[in-house]
Formats: C-alpha cells, structure tokens, sequence
C-alpha cells in the first residue's frame, strides 16, 4: 500500500488528528498507470484525479494543464481533446471550489528506464540516513507533495491553481515568506550560470526583484552574465501558482478549434509574462506576474539513471555531522543503494554507483559499479555485469517477463524506444537465460536460438504493456521480507528512525513476528521508539484494539527515567535570569528560617504565542524545542502563591485556598502518594519529594518522615493559592510546581535557581505520570516576552531571548490583547498522552507539523522583533490553526461558536496551552475592535461563570521573599 499526501491514512482518508485544507491532486501520468494508479497507491479517487494526454497526441506544459483541467473540472470526454460546448467555463466555474496541485509526470522516461513503465514519480527513494519519520514504501511523489501543499497552504485565496514538475524533488529548509497578490506566482533558485543556462530563467530589475521583468529561456553564460549588471535572475524550479485569471488566459491559449492544443507553459506562455516580456501577447501581458526564491531551496532532478544515483547521493549527503545521523550503515560504499530488495552478493568499496531496487540479486551475482538493477523476482541465476550495464525485468501478463538490459547513459531517443529489441520470457528461468545471452555471457547457439525465437517489444511496448499491480506486488512481498532484517540489524538500520506507526502496520498486514527484544544496553532513546513500536503492534494485532498497554507504559517509563536521571546540571549551574552560579544540590538537611517566618512564593502563569508542543518530551529531546511565550498577571497580580512556614510538630500540613482542602502527612508513604491525577496535593507531595524530603532521597539514619523532620528541625506547614480555575490552559499546574519548588528551595536553603526549578519541574511531572514539557515552568519562572530554545538531548536546558515588549505594553496596543475565561475546564493529560504517542512513534506528519510549528516560530519571534503587530496577530491565528491539526479536539464546539461571532474582529486568537478549554486568549484589530469583542462575548456568554479577565505582562517572573 502507498501514503498518499500529508493528513491522510493509507486508505487517503484524512486522518481523525489533522485537518488539512482540501487541495485536489491532478497527475497527467503514462496510459498504463492511469488505470491503475489507484490501486497501486491506495490514493483516494475523491481527491487524486489521473489523466494522460490524448493517445499520439503531444500537447506541451501548457495544453497538458488545459486538458488535465478539463478533465478533471469538466468530465471532458473527448479522447482525441476536442471540447464540447461549455468546458471551458465550467472549468472556470469549478476552479474557486477548491485548490489543485497539478503535476505533470506523463513523460516516457527515455532517459530513466527503470522506472519508465510505472512513471518516474512512483521512482522509489531511500529513507534518508538523517531523517526521522520517514517510511520505508516512499516515492517520490511522496517526497514532493508536502512542499506543494505547504506552499498552496500559503497562498493568497485567490491562487486555487498550482502547476509542478514530476521529476524533480525540491526542498525548502526555511520557512516560506509571504506569496504576494499576482496572477502567476513563479518559484525560483539562486543558481550559477552553468547550472540556469540548461533552464528557463526569470530576470526582474534590481529595483523592483519580485517583479517579472522577462523570461527566457536557455540563456547562455555570457547573457546571464550580462545581466547582473543591473538585474537579477532566478533559475526556474517549475513551481508555478496560477490565478483563475491566468488560468482563463492560459486555457484560451491552449485552445483552438474546440480542441487542446500543443502549447508551451514554460517556453511560449512563459516569455510572454512581465512588464518587458521577450514575445509579445497583448493578453498574457496583462497579468500581473510575482518572483519568489524559495528559501533555503535545493532542486534535485530525477530524470535520467546517472541523476538517480547523484542526487539520491547528494539528498544523502546533505548532513555529515554525525550527531545528526541516526544511524551507522556497514555499506562499503556511500553510493550503494539497496531497497525493496534481497541483496545477497558481496558488495566491497569498488562497488560505486549500484542501485538495487525491487530484485532478488542472490550470492552469484557479480556487480562492479554503474550498475542499476530493478524488477528482478526471485532466481538462481549466476550473472555478472560488467560496469555501466544494468537490469531491468518487467511483468507482461500474468506471467510473462520482459527482458531489458541496457546501459546506464542509454537515452532511448525515439529510434531506440520504438524498436522492438527486448525478448518477452515466459518464465523466471527463460529471462535469466535470455539475459545471460544478452549479456554477452551465453554465447551458445542454443542460447542464441533462444533469443532470436523469444517475442520481442519495444521500450515504448514494455511501458503501455506492463502488469503495473504484479510490478507492485513484487515490491510489496521483498520490502515484507526486508522489514524482520530491519528490525533484527537494528544498530546499523534505518529500523527506529522510521514512522513506526507505519513500520507496525507493516507488521500486522502481513502478520510477522514481532521482533526479538532489544538489547538492554540500547541507547534510552532506542529502548523508548521500541517499547511504542511494540505497544502498537499489540494493539494492530488485538481484537479490540486495546492491546500494547504494558508496552506503552513501559515506553513513558523509560522516558521518565531518562528526564529524572543526573545530569552535569546537578552540581553548580549557571543561573539562568541573573547569570550567578548556583549552589550544588543538597537533601534538605536542616531549617533555614526562624520559627516565626514565612517563605513567601507567587508567580505569573503564561500565554503560548508559537511553538506550544515543541518543548514536550519526547520531540524536544530527538530534535529540540523553540517557544514564544508571554509571562502574565491577572488582574494586577501574581495569580499563582505559595507560603512555607515551620511548625511545632514533626509532620507536614497541606492546605489548598483555592480548593479549601487540607491534608497531614506523617509517613513516606503518605508522601509518596504523589501520581494520582485529580488528587490535591500531588504536586506538594512531589515537590517536597525531589526537596529531599521522600523515602530514598533523606539523608541516613533517618527511618520514619518524623525522625526525618525532628532532625529538620521542625514540621513544615505548606499553603497553595491558585487564583485560578483548574484547566485554565495557562501553565498553571507547571508553574504551581515551579512556584512550590522555589519556595521550598529557599526555606530549604537549597540553592536552586530558576534554571533549576525548571528542570526539576519536568522530572516533578514526570513523577506524577501528567507528562508535559518545559515551556509552562519557564513561561512563569521568566518575565515578559521571550523565545525559549533547547538543543536535542536529556538535558533540556532552554536559552532565552528576551524580546520587546512594546506590543504588548504601549498605550496602542495593550487594550488590543483581551483574555476571557469560557468556564469550560479540561485536563491536558489525556490530549497529551495521545499526541507523546505519535511522538515515541515518530509518526511522519505529526514531526512535519511540528517541524512546521518550531519554524513558525522563528516567524513570530522576527515579527515581534520588528513591532508589527498585524503580522504578530495574523501568527497567532497560524499557531491555532496548528494547533487544531495536530488534534482537532483541542478547539471545541462552543468555542468555535464563540470566535466565529469575532472573527472579522480579530487579528488571532488561540486557547492557550493545549486547548480543549480554559481561557481563550484574543488580539483585537484595534482598540475600537477590542471594545466592540467585549460587548459581543457579554452578549454571548459560553457559561454563568464565564468572564473577561484584565492580563498585563509580569515584569518580574518567580518571586521569592520572606517575612
């Protein structure tokens, strides 16, 4: 089976945790995959449409976009292109519906022809040695088709039309800028002279360089040198987005007599575009055309057998810092690549440039280098190839074999694709025999007997004549077998860097053993992704899906025993606010105040404005972390507080304001009865727990928590007040443990600075099993606006880097920022345990979403950084919105009701933390906008207790004193 798109199961239905804009794929793809695209892939036939141009008919970029429009759009039955009375507008009418993504991917392959019978974007590419998530079963098409979407995610409203290579896998590493109002939106890259001179290029003044000034099409060294004197030239990628304007103009082009013709999008409608266009077109000139570098952009082209290899070896060799690369290959030679496949010759360092994909290549075989081979079944043939000659056998029938050798820089030009030179074999043993023959290594007359009696096809014959399903079923039954070898090899395989969500299907589909157990001694992380593997496949492999759950549990074991192990941090730190060393840790040995004090504690809660999520164990540990949050006061104070004072007795006295409970504790155990969720002192318990205070951490000599505290020097009496509802979304169970923590730090004489507090509030909360990352706890310890960054690892330490607060505090603006209270409560547990899950699994679009999320915001951060408040407010709707895709949930009913009666009153809004309730923070247009949302939502009101409550940014973060 295939995956089919970003959001989507492999069924292309989209899945229940992402909600992704509805972007119909339109593929113009070779005859033969047409009918069976489908199938094959598993896409769904609602949203990925297949075409193929009109049988003998060529009609260029631009009449293959006409016509795969008019099919799609207008049911435009004509095999020949003709149009019926209408088409044409009833494209035009449909097109507003929804977005296409267009890609063309119906060419021969001439120059690619291992993968010419099933098309070139079905060509499948190795998991990449530093990338996590990926799956083994990817083509390229599923490389290409997140960045499309990305980009069609983006664009203005109306751009419904995009138009992209099939060949070509593209890369943006940084995050797309803003795609201007145009009527063609045209992608390009900074590339050298010898590389644009083979390519059309788009040229725009120095003065105005997002502006189309021409285009042209294979300049020469010398004339793109010429240019830079006062211009500036883009190479064209192929990534065109197109306005229903421009489609009109286009199709009217396209069009003649009621029939699609051959007609150039690149070369003739191409050079028709911008103020001072190359040919004229009186109507092409008049729209309006927008040049964009796509940022950090790479283009690897995968149109012949040489570009195959070098840019699978270049996608490769992207990252060499080995800290990044997952795991440790044996392969003797970068440039060997083995998938969907059972290699059992012996490859050494000579062997350069072999591809392997889709065969059975068994222990007498020889390879030497330049050496493709692919659709090999299973055989006992004993072969070898020379260098530069490659495999190819394709499934003719239901039992038939064409046999193709060829050389690795045969083009196929129209002669040679036309001429019937390849013999079909009714047997695996007659194609081996046949190919030993043709390879030069039979030359009996037998066996040239053999050949000269064999039916022969063509190239072109093989492409419209092979069995697509028994190609793909092959595929299916060697990559089966390859997955155990995966598993087992799992210290030199791709096996845990995969989307084990997909791996575990895998698995249960074709009802294979579960791996052997790992060894003990894995790295944490290892023993952590296999756990989750394990746990899923249980749950595959259940009758009511509920298997896996010891497996599960284990798996957030092991991360809390990673989060609460030592680390340098223990010993002297660097105070993370002041820049002071802090003291080691140490038990609590003794009272550090008088009888009559009191250690008073308060902080502010916070507002996450971008990258919530990132900062959660355990994507933050595999890739690091980046929030933007805003530390805030209700109604002019620290909302959360605690007081520790001594008492007379030898035990511990609980007390919750807010709650009004009260509770003493007298033993350990009593103590340790720290992890039920709902329970109103679990956070205390823990917190006096990691003070030194719980069975294991006191000092010896010490039996009973009563021995314990005489020697202390006396009970501790421990207040709470919360001066806000429980599920608020604000952080406020993170920042009440920071807050306790901080307060017994001080009464304890510990030491701990609020780096610290930090850290021992993600172990606290990984001892009450709620999980959680690091972005609460620091989003109170710290005041103001700030971007909080950790690097990958156990020891999430997060840098900060204040940011100005002018936004947020400046006469202007400070009404715009309005916080209301829904009075629906929720807790985080259960929405995070079922996104850490897709996390331990690394589950592919849960780590592009939050990839995406990570990169919004560095957005965020520049925004604020250069005081632009609409962009800020337009960013803070972008978080929301990613928020709801990574779980729809997190946005409820009545509150959806309620933003939609503000929406056109709002920049952005977003339930802070992870939603589902609590407080719903809002950026208002403008203050007369802000005033008018207070009178709609009081009008509305979601609940009796709910109510708009007065935020100003905390300028102080932790506050600790005594009396």
């Amino acid at each position: 089976m295939y995956f089919c798109g970003q959001g989507h199961d492999r069924q292309g239905v989209p899945a229940n945790h992402l909600e992704t804009p509805r972007m119909k794929k339109l593929l113009s793809l070779p005859p033969n995959l047409v009918e069976c695209f489908h199938d094959i892939t598993g896409c769904d036939p609602a949203e990925w449409f297949c075409a193929h141009d009109p049988v003998g008919r060529k009609l260029g970029s631009g009449g293959g976009t006409a016509w795969l429009l008019l099919k799609a759009l207008a049911g435009c039955p004509s095999a020949e292109g003709r149009l019926r009375p209408g088409d044409l507008q009833r494209v035009l009418d449909r097109l507003p519906q929804e977005k296409h993504i267009l890609i063309h991917a119906g060419g021969q392959s001439r120059r690619l022809p291992a993968y010419a019978p099933s098309g070139k974007i079905l060509t499948p590419l190795p998991v990449f040695r530093w990338e996590r998530g990926q799956r083994l079963s990817q083509d390229l098409l599923q490389l290409q088709l997140p960045l499309y979407e990305r980009i069609m995610a983006a664009a203005p409203a109306r751009l419904h039309t995009m138009v992209v290579s099939g060949d070509v896998y593209i890369r943006a590493t940084q995050p797309l800028q803003p795609i201007p109002e145009a009527d063609v939106v045209c992608y390009g890259l900074w590339l050298g002279p010898e590389i644009a001179k083979d390519h059309g290029v788009f040229v725009s003044s120095r003065q105005r360089p997002s502006e189309l000034e021409c285009m042209l099409q294979k300049p020469t060294p010398t004339v793109l040198g010429q240019l830079l004197k006062d211009h500036y030239y883009l190479t064209d990628i192929g990534v065109w987005l197109l306005s229903d304007r421009a489609v009109r103009v286009l199709m009217e082009h396209a069009v003649a007599h009621d029939r699609v013709t051959d007609y150039d999008l690149y070369g003739t409608f191409g050079c028709c575009l911008g103020t001072r266009p190359t040919v004229h077109d009186a109507a092409v000139a008049q729209l309006s055309v927008a040049v964009l570098p796509l940022p950090g952009g790479e283009f690897y082209h995968f149109g012949t057998s040489h570009e195959l290899l070098s840019s699978t070896l270049a996608i490769q060799n992207l990252v060499n810092d080995q800290r990044r690369i997952m795991h440790h290959s044996r392969k003797p030679h970068p440039a060997i690549f083995v998938q969907n496949a059972l290699a059992e010759c012996r490859l050494t360092e000579s062997n350069v440039n072999i591809w392997i994909e889709n065969s059975h290549v068994g222990p007498d075989w020889t390879l030497s280098r330049e050496n493709i081979v692919t659709g090999v079944p299973r055989n006992d043939w004993s072969l070898t190839l020379e260098p530069g000659q490659c495999v190819d056998l394709v499934p003719m029938g239901e039992a038939h074999w064409a046999v193709r050798p060829y050389r690795y820089d045969d083009r196929f030009d129209s002669n040679l694709q036309q001429k019937p030179l390849f013999p079909v074999a009714e047997s695996v043993e007659a194609a081996g025999q046949l190919l030993a023959c043709m390879l030069g290594q039979d030359r009996s007359a037998e066996a040239r007997a053999r050949f000269e009696q064999a039916p022969k096809v063509s190239a072109e014959q093989i492409s419209a004549r092979a069995n697509l399903r028994r190609l793909t079923a092959q595929r299916t039954r060697l990559r089966a077998e390859a997955w155990p070898r995966l598993a087992l090899n799992y210290e030199h395989s791709i096996f845990y860097q995969l989307d084990l969500a997909d791996a575990a299907r895998e698995f249960a589909r074709h009802h294979m053993a579960e791996p052997p157990a790992i060894d003990v001694r894995a790295p944490l992380m290892t023993r952590i992704h296999d756990a989750m593997f394990r746990s899923e496949l249980a749950r595959l492999n259940s009758s009511d899906g509920q298997g896996g759950l010891a497996q599960e549990e284990r798996a957030f074991a092991l991360l809390r025993e990673g989060l609460a192990a030592p680390t340098p941090a223990d010993g002297p730190t660097t105070a993370l606010s002041t820049g002071t060393t802090a003291m080691p840790e140490a038990p609590a040995a003794g009272r550090r105040v008088a009888t009559d004090q009191i250690v008073w504690a308060r902080s502010p809660v916070r507002i996450d404005i971008a990258g919530g999520w990132t900062d959660t164990p355990p994507y933050c540990l595999m890739e690091g972390g980046s929030v933007i949050n805003l530390a805030i006061e209700l109604n002019g104070q620290p909302p959360i507080q605690t007081y520790v004072k001594p008492c007379a007795e030898p035990h511990i006295i609980l007390h919750s304001i807010d709650l009004g409970a009260t509770e003493t504790v007298t033993t350990y155990e009593e103590l340790a009865d720290c992890d039920r969720v709902g329970s109103p002192f679990s956070i205390p318990k823990a917190a006096l727990t990691l003070a030194g205070f719980g069975r294991g951490r006191q000092p010896a000599g010490h039996a009973t928590l009563r021995d314990h505290l005489r020697a202390f020097g006396s009970g501790i009496e421990l207040t709470l007040l919360s001066a806000i509802p429980a599920g608020s979304g604000l952080g406020t169970s993170s920042v009440l443990a920071a807050t306790v923590l901080g307060a017994l730090s001080d009464f304890c004489a510990l030491g701990w600075d609020k780096q610290t507090i930090g850290r021992r509030t993600l172990e606290l909360e990984q001892m009450l099993t709620t999980g959680g990352g690091w972005q609460d706890q620091f989003g109170g310890l710290l005041h103001g606006v700030k971007l909080l960054q950790t690097q990958p690892g156990f020891e999430q330490t997060p840098s900060v880097r204040w940011l100005p607060d002018g936004l947020f505090t400046q006469p202007e603006y400070r009404s715009c920022h309005l916080l209301y209270y829904t009075g629906i409560r929720r807790t985080a547990k259960t929405i995070l345990s079922e996104i850490v899950r897709r996390m331990f699994l690394n589950q592919h679009d849960e780590l592009m979403l939050l990839r995406e999320m990570k990169a919004h915001t560095m957005e965020m951060y520049e925004s604020i950084q250069r005081q632009d408040f609409e962009a800020v407010g337009r960013l803070v709707r972008t978080t929301w919105k990613q928020n709801q895709m990574l779980d729809s949930g997190t946005n409820p009913d009545e509150c959806r009701r309620l933003t939609q009666l503000v929406d056109d009153l709002c920049l952005g809004y977003k339930l802070p933390g992870a939603g589902g309730g609590g407080y719903l923070y809002m950026m208002a247009k403008d203050p007369e906008a802000a005033a008018r949302i207070k009178a709609i939502v009081d009008e509305h009101p979601l609940r009796p207790n709910a109510r708009f409550v007065d935020m100003s940014l905390s300028r102080h973060g932790l506050q600790v004193s005594r009396s």
